[in-house]
C-alpha cells in the first residue's frame, strides 16, 4: 500500500535523505543487543488518519514478541514504536533516532510506500534490517537494497491478481477502471486494466480527483460505457463515495477495489448495505475462519483474545514480519547485520505465507486474497487465481 507520497523526488531528494543518513549513522553503527535482549522496532502511521491500517499490523507483530518472550528465551526482544503518521519528513529522524539511540537491530516497517522509500536508505546505510508488513509499491524492490524485506506481495502482483479475478473469477467483458490519480491507485490501476484486456475484456478507464467530493464526469463515463465491473484504484474513503454516486446513477456493475480500500469505512462512506457485494482484493490474509489454512485461525484467536477484536488488514502479516526477526534470534544472532545474513534465507512457516525471501527483498510467494463487503465485514471469498463469484 503506498499513501503520503514522498513530498520531494529524483536525485535531490534522494541526495537529501543520504546526507540526512549520513549525519544520522555515522560513527555509530548501532543495532546490537545488551546480551539479555535486543530491540525491534515498528514503524508506521499509528495516530494519524491512516491508523486504523497500521495498528493491526503493529498489534500481530507485538503478539508475535510476546509469544516469543513468554518462553523464556536466552535473549529477550524489546517492542519499539515510531509513530511516523506516514510522513516521510517524520519517519526519517526517527529512524535517526531508532537506529542511534535506541540501538534496534531490525524494523518491521515503514508500513507505507512512500516513507519506505526515504527511510530504507537510511536503513541501508546503517546496516539495519527491515520488514515491512504494508509497503507493496512494485519499485521499492528494485532499488539495489540489500537490507529491505517486505511479507506481502506488490502492487503488480495485486493488480495482476485482481484482474485475473475479474475475468475469471467474476467474468466480466466489459471492464472500467477509475483511480485516483495517485502513486498507488495508478499504477495498480493500469495492472488491472492490462491484465482484464489480456483475457479479451474491453475497457475504458476514468479518473477522480480524491480532494473533490462530485464524482459526477466520471460516473457519468461509466454509466455510459455499461460495463460489467468497476475496479477502483484509490483508498476507502473515496471508494466509498465512489459507489454511493454509482449507484445513485443506477449503475448496477460489480464494484471491486485494492487493499487501500479493505477497510469497513468504505461501506461506511457508501452508506447502509448500499457497498454490499463490493469486492476488495488485498495480498493480506485476514481468516478468522481457517478456511485458508489452521495457522490462520489459531492466529486469529489468539490475537481476539488479546485484543478483544477481529483481526484485520496486515494483522497476519505483521505477526509473519515479527516471527523472522525471531527465528533469526533464536538461531543465535543478536547483531543486526547477522539478523540481515540470516534474513536471506530464512524459510519457515508463518501464519499468511511460508516466510521465505527473494535476493531483492520481496516474499517468496504471495497470494493475492479476495473479500467481499457484507454489511460492515469483509468476509474472505478465497485465492483470487480460483475463486469464483456469480
Amino acid at each position: 500500500m503506498r499513501r503520503n507520497i514522498m513530498r520531494a523526488t529524483g536525485a535531490v531528494a534522494l541526495s537529501a535523505v543520504l546526507a540526512v543518513s549520513a549525519s544520522a549513522c555515522g560513527g555509530d553503527s548501532g543495532g546490537s543487543g545488551d546480551g539479555d535482549s535486543v530491540t525491534i522496532g515498528f514503524m508506521g502511521d499509528l495516530t494519524g488518519e491512516s491508523a486504523g491500517i497500521v495498528i493491526p499490523p503493529k498489534q500481530g507483530a507485538l503478539l508475535a514478541i510476546e509469544e516469543y518472550n513468554a518462553t523464556n528465551p536466552k535473549v529477550k526482544i524489546k517492542f519499539k514504536t515510531y509513530d511516523s503518521q506516514g510522513k516521510g519528513e517524520q519517519a526519517v529522524p526517527l529512524a535517526k533516532s531508532a537506529i542511534t539511540k535506541d540501538k534496534i537491530v531490525g524494523l518491521i516497517g515503514p508500513a507505507f510506500s512512500g516513507e519506505s522509500q526515504q527511510v530504507d536508505p537510511v536503513l541501508e546505510e546503517g546496516k539495519i534490517p527491515s520488514i515491512s508488513a504494508s509497503a507493496t509499491n512494485a519499485a521499492l524492490s528494485k532499488n539495489g537494497w540489500k537490507f529491505f524485506h517486505r511479507i506481502v506481495g506488490n502492487d503488480d502482483v495485486q493488480g495482476t491478481g485482481v484482474g485475473t479475478f475479474i475475468t475469471s473469477g467474476l467474468g466480466a467483458k466489459k471492464v472500467f477502471v477509475v483511480h485516483d490519480n495517485s502513486e498507488y491507485g495508478k499504477p495498480l490501476g493500469t495492472t488491472v486494466e492490462r491484465t482484464v484486456k489480456a483475457a479479451g475484456a474491453t475497457t475504458q478507464v476514468g479518473v477522480i480527483d480524491p480532494n473533490a467530493s462530485d464524482y459526477s464526469a466520471t460516473v457519468n463515463q461509466v454509466k455510459a460505457f455499461a460495463p460489467d465491473a468497476v475496479f477502483f484504484g484509490g483508498y476507502y474513503a473515496q471508494a466509498g463515495k465512489l459507489v454511493k454516486q454509482l449507484r445513485q446513477a443506477g449503475v448496477k456493475a460489480r464494484f471491486l477495489s485494492g487493499d487501500g480500500s479493505l477497510d469497513p469505512g468504505l461501506a461506511k462512506g457508501a452508506g447502509g448495505t448500499v457497498a454490499d457485494g463490493s469486492v476488495i482484493g488485498c495480498p493480506c490474509l485476514i481468516d478468522p475462519t481457517g478456511k485458508a489454512s489452521p495457522a490462520s485461525k489459531k492466529f486469529s484467536e489468539a490475537y481476539k483474545a488479546k485484543y478483544k477484536t477481529e483481526t484485520a488488514i496486515y494483522s497476519a502479516e505483521g505477526y509473519d514480519a515479527a516471527t523472522a526477526f525471531i527465528a533469526a534470534i533464536k538461531a543465535g544472532n543478536t547483531k543486526a547485520e547477522d539478523i540481515n545474513k540470516f534474513l536471506s534465507t530464512v524459510d519457515v512457516p508463518g501464519v499468511s505465507k511460508q516466510i521465505k525471501f527473494t535476493p531483492q527483498g520481496d516474499p517468496a510467494s504471495s497470494a493475492i486474497y479476495v473479500y467481499q463487503i457484507k454489511g460492515a465485514t469483509l468476509p474472505l471469498i478465497g485465492d483470487a487465481k480460483t475463486s469464483k463469484l456469480n
